[in-house]
């Protein structure tokens, strides 16, 4: 099992450390590289977006959803402080709140 971690582990590495590589040496168009500064948040956003809004596979943007509210929260932490660290707290502090007197 441990080989199997340091191999993926060295894959991953590699197939991303290429990427640093590949545009070190190529000549990126202005337009591309401001393109691709968007490319984490969507990912993120896409990974996210669907834990804060779904609840059973199905649409819930009800007042009862306390993972929406407690996302929104953070969203306007992470919008007014620009802090990683104070979104994420204050995010998990709103969402453990919410369920403790909500549910």
């Amino acid at each position: 099992m441990w080989a199997a971690i340091v191999v993926i582990g060295a894959l991953t590495f590699t197939y991303r450390w290429s990427f640093i590589i590949l545009f070190e040496r190529l000549n990126v168009p202005p337009w591309l590289r401001g393109a691709l500064r968007f490319v984490p948040i969507a990912a993120l956003t896409a990974i996210i977006t669907p834990e804060l809004v779904l609840h059973g596979g199905s649409l819930d943007l009800s007042l009862s959803n306390t993972r929406m509210i407690a996302g929104v929260v953070a969203t306007i932490v992470a919008l007014w402080t620009r802090n990683v660290l104070a979104t994420i707290a204050i995010g998990m502090a709103a969402l453990w709140a919410l369920n403790a007197f909500l549910k």
